[in-house]
């Protein structure tokens, strides 16, 4: 009986399966870094986006994070970190220097990216 009684109130959470998106050892070898001469600005983001949607983390790049708060804060701030890797990891040099800030999130060093590409066009002639 006493069994049964510390049984039933010895209730565990389960473990929280692991994203995705803690699988990934090496980014490189998926999103090769964006140079802006041997890999463009577009097919970067196309392969950002494509590994993004197949590690389940796309939101990350358009959508800010949730309230402090948030019970579902504290993984959203580490799985986004792991995303900042990803971008900062497959930026040339150049480009990782004008980007990188601290404190960041995804969605911002996303953005910061953009605005690097889309800044610099000159007119459609």
């Amino acid at each position: 009986m006493a069994d049964k009684a510390e049984a039933s109130t010895n209730t565990t959470k389960p473990p929280v399966p692991l994203h995705p998106v803690f699988t990934v050892t090496d980014i490189m070898k998926q999103v090769r870094i964006l140079d802006g001469i041997n890999v463009t600005y577009s097919a970067w983001v196309k392969l950002f986006k494509l590994y993004a949607r197949g590690y389940e983390v796309i939101v990350h790049i358009n959508t800010e994070p949730p309230p402090e708060d948030d019970p579902t804060y504290a993984r959203w701030i580490k799985i986004d970190a792991v995303m900042l890797q990803w971008i900062y990891s497959t930026l040339s040099e150049d480009y990782l220097l004008r980007v990188l800030e601290e404190p960041s999130t995804t969605l911002q060093a996303w953005n910061w990216v953009k605005d690097l590409f889309h800044n610099n066009k000159g007119p459609v002639v």
